[in-house]
């Protein structure tokens, strides 16, 4: 029985000679693997359709195991995505995250239309680091790990100087700084900046302006967080945190 789905593709691995197979994700399903004949032939009529970022609609046959792609139409390429290392290595990292933080045929409509729009907005030229940021912070939710961002962990106080505890998973007021001596003290604004990200909607993102002191203290904040609780390691992230060094 043949299927449709809306779908971004978010790994491809080559199978064969000739073949290759692609993840989706999708909004109608979740994450799916299916099997795209001949499409590593240049007269493929999936050699332009079956790569990474691509956006359309999907027709397959579903089976128990990797199903079998009938029709590929192109909707969005991400063109700029895929055509500057620098927004590659964003977008690959995005997609990783989503592919390792998700199980297949779990639908999730939220994920789908949060990736699709931060595709959207680096394509469009939108500031890649500060929506990287932006989605690290919402992927906390998926992977089940969200911080304590509202108030003190220890003793509730949502009012006052804040320092952001790995160990306590959350913000501690200065009350508490003496339960965790490895505190992150938080740069101003970085954790408006935080709750922000956590609580606004994906599609009334506007173009947030952020300087670069508060950047790299999100990054380092969030990167620590992450090795602490998600026990992701991922190559896209390494690649990425070699290309952020050699700078523009």
């Amino acid at each position: 029985m043949l299927q449709k789905a809306e779908g971004i593709i978010i790994r491809t691995n080559d199978y064969g000679e000739s073949n290759k197979i692609i993840t989706l994700f999708t909004r109608e399903h979740g994450k799916l693997a299916l099997m795209a004949k001949g499409a590593k032939r240049p007269k493929s009529r999936f050699a332009s359709s079956a790569q990474l970022f691509i956006y359309g609609t999907f027709i397959f046959h579903q089976s128990k195991g990797v199903g079998t792609l009938n029709q590929a139409d192109l909707t969005e390429s991400f063109r700029e995505v895929r055509s500057d290392l620098m927004l590659t290595a964003y977008g690959a990292y995005m997609v990783e995250i989503v592919d390792k933080l998700t199980e297949d045929r779990q639908r999730n409509p939220f994920l789908f239309e949060l990736l699709f729009q931060m595709l959207t907005r680096i394509n469009e030229g939108d500031d890649s680091e500060v929506l990287v940021r932006m989605f690290e912070t919402k992927m906390l939710q998926v992977a089940g790990i969200t911080p304590m961002l509202d108030a003190c962990v220890n003793c509730g106080r949502q009012e006052g100087t804040f320092a952001f505890s790995v160990k306590e998973a959350g913000i501690i007021c200065s009350s508490c700084y003496d339960i965790d001596p490895y505190r992150i003290e938080v740069v101003p604004g970085a954790l408006k900046l935080l709750r922000l990200f956590h609580y606004l909607d994906v599609n009334r993102i506007g173009n947030i302006k952020v300087k670069p002191e508060t950047k790299k203290h999100l990054k380092h904040l969030l990167e620590v967080y992450y090795d602490e609780y998600s026990g992701l390691r991922l190559k896209s992230k390494r690649f990425l945190d070699q290309m952020e060094k050699m700078g523009p």
